[in-house]
């Protein structure tokens, strides 16, 4: 895996901002948009998984980024769960629904090996380096 120095470079945080964007594009919606409790639910559940990955990623040390990234997947389930609430509340579209549930769980994985491969690595982080 390439060495990245920002996390603004990581895979997973730049899928996560895409789905932010797509939740806060859809929670514009005439119907949704009058629902502002859920409105700013699904907002922070969204944003609260690139906000955890970003700040994982500069405390500068593997234990505690892999902590954040459990945060962060917590979120995207979070997340998940409220799409499908959208759904069955006639917010969103079918082809949305299935649309956004798609990119949550494949982000979902892809932090699941993210955490796997920061596991098994020989590198503990920056802070650890002599």
């Amino acid at each position: 895996m390439p060495t990245c120095t920002k996390f603004e470079d990581l895979p997973i945080w730049l899928d996560a901002r895409g789905l932010c964007k797509d939740i806060y594009r859809i929670t514009k919606y005439d119907d949704f948009a009058k629902d502002m409790r859920f409105v700013s639910q699904i907002r922070a559940a969204a944003g609260s998984i690139m906000d955890n990955i970003a700040e994982g990623f500069e405390r500068s040390g593997n234990r505690e980024f892999i902590q954040f990234l459990y945060i962060a997947n917590g979120s995207c389930a979070e997340t998940r769960s409220q799409v499908h609430r959208a759904f069955d509340c006639h917010y969103i579209s079918q082809n949305e629904y299935k649309n956004i549930v798609h990119k949550l769980i494949n982000l979902s994985v892809s932090i699941h090996h993210f955490i796997n491969y920061l596991k098994n690595s020989q590198y503990k982080g920056q802070k650890y380096k002599p």
